[in-house]
């Protein structure tokens, strides 16, 4: 039987990597089906020593913009082997609807500013992919959305963006070294509020459950193919 297999960039904090963890259990038990989480560097599992027992599976990455990671790396990591590869995990509705439930729980005021801030990338596709985020972001939260990120690469820097009264809206999945420079660096600039990182929400299990849904759909529910 196919399993699946989600795959989290992996952080150093115990935390951040008890997301993946989370987000497989439960994606699979909504599923029906075997479900591990892997890592692509940082912490193990590794995504390479997963797949290499050869089990057929689908991959669901849980990286929320195209980059090298996904282009790269976890093509790679499948080649030769029985696995169907699924894209970045955003931009999507459902991260937008998880991140408002966020903002909300902050005690963010509803249709106020709010600051969409993103890792950053080179890439050009990723940048694509982060000002989709907000967007999405902006039309569920049904207020003025701005796109900073932490390493000013792909749009302006978080401390030139955000200012005193806005709230701040990770788009982080999991807690690490990133969403501790988001709340350092929006508090230090104002920001009224810092949301949590998106997390395990129920919106993102139902994302990954679509997406896996996809892909099972791909190879027939049965034997995997290479994606």
């Amino acid at each position: 039987m196919t399993r699946l297999v989600v795959v989290a960039h992996g952080t150093r904090q115990l935390l951040g990597n008890a997301v993946a963890s989370i987000i497989a259990k439960r994606a699979g038990r909504a599923l029906g089906m075997e479900s591990k989480a892997a890592y692509v560097e940082l912490c193990e599992p590794l995504l390479t020593d997963v797949l290499a027992d050869g089990h057929p599976s689908v991959v669901v990455p849980l990286l929320l913009s195209t980059g090298y990671h996904i282009k790269v790396d976890l093509p790679q990591a499948a080649e030769g082997l029985p696995v169907t590869m699924g894209s970045a995990l955003g931009p999507d509705p459902l991260l937008a609807s998880a991140q408002v439930s966020r903002l909300v729980a902050a005690g963010a005021a509803p249709g106020g500013p709010v600051v969409l801030v993103a890792a950053g990338s080179n890439d050009p596709d990723a940048r694509a992919d982060i000002a989709a985020a907000g967007l999405l972001l902006e039309q569920a939260w049904g207020g003025p959305v701005r796109v900073a990120t932490v390493s000013g690469s792909g749009a302006p820097p978080l401390d030139q963006v955000v200012r005193p009264g806005d709230a701040v809206s990770p788009y982080l999945l999991a807690p690490g070294f990133f969403s501790d420079l988001v709340r350092s660096r929006s508090s230090a600039a104002g920001a009224e509020t810092v949301a949590d990182v998106i997390g395990p929400h129920p919106d993102v299990i139902e994302l990954v459950v679509r997406r896996a849904s996809a892909l099972l759909a791909e190879v027939g529910g049965g034997q995997a193919q290479v994606g």
